[in-house]
């Protein structure tokens, strides 16, 4: 009874009469689920009633937290706290011991990037930083800094201002400091209501809601969908990162690195809360001068993004079930009967024996190995998926098994370290009949055998996985690897057995993530993976696996190849690319991958799309065909389903679709070199390939919600149809001279889009075979014939666009190797060329020449749009173009050269002179007679003031 009597006691002494506090100054002090106003105050917080139902009644008052002993000490890297909790009521008592005091260290690593570091300095907990050895580490303090940290004792808080502006980016004076063994929790106000980032969640917008949402983080098998039982699905990956953009235009991101379940509340003040359930509060701020900025700068401390070679960028093909080795080859060659470009076949899980990995369906598959070899000859490629858990039931030796257990690589039991921890996934026992329309709970009792997870940070995981991908390309020559069902997933909850009752299996406090409890559709969290319970180190499963497949792959093959997986953290975008998982064939899903997208361009991990066509239920002809339009412009463009899904390749539907797939990816391939080289800045200066439009037109605040239209780097704008039965769209257009691009429409190419002065929203027409594309003035833009495979359109001529801006200039630059070599770039072989066009001369310049195709490229046509008119002459290093090869377009201001035949490898000056129209010389013969008019004026003016 005594925490009964404490609790009237205090509420007896809670202050009568006072103001009430306004609904946006509440930070919840009670995120547990039956709060009353007895347990609010017995947990030292304050109650008021509000008629808002989002707003919180249990808050925290002004004197709760911590406070500082002593003054700032200087360290090496700033200056070190040293914090004492003030004298509250423990919130989870002995369940989750308080720690006291906390150490803080602020950590100024460069003029723009902050650590603010809360830990133990007693005890030793588990820290995410030290699981990632490819991060350096800093070592000295900045001479200087873009940003103030400042300190209040008592109770403790800390701001962070940008020095050049005033803005406070950062004050957790609002209090509710907590750092208890299994609950951390820290709030602060932010600088605007422009709030991005957090995932890996569906959303319906880019931008925040601000209206008291929470996000949890913790790693699940998931697909993407709507709330589920009150709560925003948490999905495959975890990114604790978000940027804000100050209402002046600046920008700045934060970076929790904790891989422990944990939320992220946003509320109007604005404000933000985070909760996590175990490790630090490790944070990382990034001030940029605007959102592209910002994730450079992220991509710099977390690791830029891989280079993937140039076949990724090509069209993409996979289905789960297609069922035999005959149905795959009707589909390839379908594709080629079409015409329509296709680079990659994949083999989903299907191609295995009882969906086992490092084995092939030995009824079903038969040829497979021979099939791949052939269409590798062809000029495609070939990738399998692989996942994680290996089964423990088989009869015959399955070396997999057998070997992983000698090296004894595999997860343990919590409770029995001697032993593995078992689940169950894919993979079938052996000698069974499975009855395909048996329900899934029956499926998994009786057809899913035992399987043992592998830890991926053992230091034998090399000699395992490694090795086991490397005996199996002996067999099947894949060229990337697909790593999926790895959050991890299980298909039981925890494990055979169940989990045990223990403190990290039933947490005093569950952040809003879905599942029953904390271990649903994944394995105990007192597992031991990593040196540690699977607790802490359970969102970092995916990201493990990431570094030994790519490491193999890349030894096995010689070449660069793809890895892509489906659970993702913070600096996975350095090994691996995403696909945005199991989507579902409906028109919201268009729109909501555009976003995911977006989202992943700020998480570092550029080589990003969404399964094209939707993955469950059946696509239609329509949906598709809009889907296929979009999808051309995915960064990683394929298009994938399920096992029960009615087929969807681009020719299927007696061909209905395959017109307007093969035209947007004729177009797509026709951009290759330009994408190429967007992935090139990105492996190098960390820039986004995706791009929201604020990143390039922060000054205009209404691009700061778009998140229908996006854009290919700088200059190329996508506005794509994304609503069922719609034949327009209705597009942004920031200010400044945009021009229509579309293969589709050749008279239309190059036409200028009205009032460049200023922004606007138009009502674009587009019927079924359309995608408004847009080319942004003052960019140049590498092109090249299309063909059906990379390999082939890689020796096709090459081409420019070139986009004038308003004072007739424009500029660019094109990245080219050999496509495939690992890090080309560190070795100096590659070819690093620049455009640039002023008064009327474009320059071509090979700055760096360290590689040279063979045959040599040679560029065959520049397309000249918003041009002042047509030339009269054009000269080609100093030689006079024959006339036939200046070519008149229909679209107005646009001119084609053509049949240049310029070796790319040398460096090239095209001028020329322009003819301008009957009006352009009527207004620029006035402009003269008025300006002659001035001058005689103004002289008559002076002979009479000066004689």
């Amino acid at each position: 009874m005594a925490p009964f009597y404490l609790a009237v006691f205090l509420i007896a002494l809670t202050p009568c009469g006072l103001d009430a506090v306004a609904d946006n100054d509440r930070f919840d002090c009670y995120p547990d689920e039956g709060v009353t106003q007895q347990l609010c105050v017995a947990r030292g917080c304050t109650w008021e009633e509000t008629s808002n139902d989002k707003a919180p009644k249990c808050f925290y008052g002004d004197d709760y937290g911590y406070a500082m002993n002593g003054a700032a000490r200087d360290t090496t890297l700033g200056q070190q706290l040293t914090l004492n909790r003030l004298n509250k009521p423990s919130r989870y008592g002995a369940a989750s011991q308080d720690v006291d005091p906390v150490t803080l260290d602020v950590e100024m690593h460069t003029a723009k990037r902050l650590r603010l570091k809360f830990y133990d300095g007693s005890n030793q907990r588990f820290a995410v930083r030290d699981k990632m050895p490819h991060i350096a580490a800093a070592t000295s303090k900045a001479p200087s800094t873009e940003y103030t940290v400042n300190y209040v004792q008592n109770p403790f808080s800390l701001t962070v201002t940008r020095a050049a502006t005033g803005t406070v980016l950062w004050d957790t004076s609002v209090g509710g400091l907590t750092f208890s063994d299994q609950f951390l929790q820290i709030s602060t106000r932010l600088p605007s209501s422009y709030v991005y980032g957090f995932g890996e969640h569906e959303r319906g917008t880019f931008r925040h809601q601000m209206d008291w949402r929470t996000w949890g983080m913790f790693t699940r098998d998931e697909a993407p969908g709507p709330p589920g039982n009150g709560v925003n699905k948490n999905l495959y990956g975890m990114h604790p990162f978000y940027l804000c953009v100050e209402d002046d235009g600046k920008a700045h991101g934060v970076l929790l690195l904790n891989t422990n379940a944990m939320e992220a509340v946003l509320q109007p003040t604005p404000a933000l809360t985070f909760r996590t359930i175990g490790g630090i509060l490790d944070f990382y701020l990034f001030l940029g001068d605007g959102p592209e900025q910002v994730v450079q700068q992220y991509t710099e401390f977390v690791g830029r993004p891989f280079m993937p070679p140039y076949w990724g960028l090509g069209f993409q093909l996979c289905k789960w079930g297609y069922g035999n080795m005959s149905v795959v080859k009707d589909v390839v060659k379908e594709m080629q009967l079409y015409d329509i470009p296709h680079d990659v076949q994949y083999g989903d899980i299907d191609y295995m024996e009882r969906q086992m990995d490092f084995t092939i369906d030995p009824v079903n598959y038969v040829g497979l190995p021979e099939f791949v070899d052939e269409i590798r000859r062809d000029g495609m490629r070939y990738v399998i998926i692989l996942d994680p858990a290996i089964t423990t039931n088989e009869t015959a030796p399955y070396t997999p098994y057998t070997n992983g257990t000698d090296l004894d690589v595999w997860i343990k039991d919590g409770d029995d370290n001697s032993q593995p921890l078992i689940g169950k996934v894919w993979p079938y026992y052996p000698d069974v009949v499975v009855d395909p329309d048996a329900e899934w709970d029956y499926k998994v009792e009786n057809y899913n055998a035992y399987s043992v997870f592998p830890d991926y940070f053992h230091p034998d995981i090399d000699q395992w996985w490694g090795s086991f991908i490397k005996e199996f390309y002996k067999t099947l020559k894949f060229d990337g690897l697909w790593i999926d069902m790895n959050e991890p997933t299980n298909f039981i909850a925890g494990s055979v057995k169940g989990c045990s009752n223990n403190t990290w299996d039933n947490p005093p406090y569950l952040p809003k993530i879905l599942g029953p409890n904390i271990y649903s559709k994944t394995i105990c969290m007192n597992s031991q993976h990593g040196g540690t319970q699977h607790y802490n180190t359970h969102s970092l499963y995916g990201w493990s696996q990431a570094e030994p497949t790519r490491k193999a792959l890349r030894e096995v093959t010689g070449k660069r190849g793809i890895v892509f997986g489906r659970s993702t953290f913070p600096s996975a975008g350095y090994f691996e690319g995403h696909w945005l998982g199991d989507n579902t064939a409906k028109w919201d899903h268009l729109h909501k991958s555009i976003i995911g997208m977006l989202d992943f361009g700020l998480f570092g991990m550029p080589y990003i799309g969404a399964d094209i066509c939707g993955f469950w239920d059946h696509s239609t002809p329509d949906l598709c065909q809009r889907w296929m339009q979009l999808g051309a412009f995915y960064p990683f463009s394929r298009n994938h389903n399920w096992e029960g899904g009615s087929p969807q390749h681009p020719t299927h539907w007696d061909g209905a679709i395959a017109d307007a797939a093969r035209d947007a990816l004729q177009t797509r391939y026709t951009f290759l070199p330009y994408l190429y080289t967007l992935f090139h800045l990105a492996h190098t200066e960390g820039s986004t390939v995706v791009r929201a439009l604020m990143n390039e037109f922060i000054a205009d605040k209404l691009t700061w919600s778009v998140d229908r239209q996006f854009l290919w780097g700088p200059a190329l704008l996508i506005s794509p149809v994304l609503d069922e039965g719609a034949m327009d769209v209705n597009a942004y257009f920031p200010r400044g001279r945009w021009y229509d691009y579309y293969s589709v429409n050749n008279a239309r190419q190059g036409k200028e889009v009205e009032s460049a002065d200023q922004g606007r929203n138009l009502v674009l027409p587009c019927d079924m075979d359309c995608i408004p594309v847009h080319v942004r003035g003052g960019h140049i833009i590498p092109t090249q014939e299309h063909a059906n495979t990379t390999v082939y359109s890689r020796r096709k001529p090459l081409g420019l666009i070139v986009a004038l801006d308003e004072d007739g200039r424009a500029s660019g630059s094109l990245f080219w190797d050999d496509g495939e070599a690992i890090d080309t770039f560190g070795s100096n072989e590659y070819r690093i060329i620049t455009f640039m066009v002023e008064t009327n001369t474009l320059h071509i310049t090979v700055e760096r020449n360290g590689h040279t195709p063979d045959p040599e490229l040679q560029y065959e046509t520049i397309q000249v749009f918003g041009s002042a008119g047509m030339p009269s002459d054009v000269t080609v290093n100093d030689e006079k173009l024959a006339s036939n090869k200046i070519i008149k377009k229909d679209a107005d201001k646009v001119w084609h050269l053509e049949g240049l035949a310029l070796s790319m490898g040398q460096n090239h000056q095209i001028s020329w002179n322009l003819v301008t129209s009957g009006a352009e010389t009527t207004l620029a013969r006035s402009v003269f007679l008025i300006l002659a008019a001035i001058a005689v004026v103004l002289a008559t003016i002076n002979g009479h003031f000066f004689n």
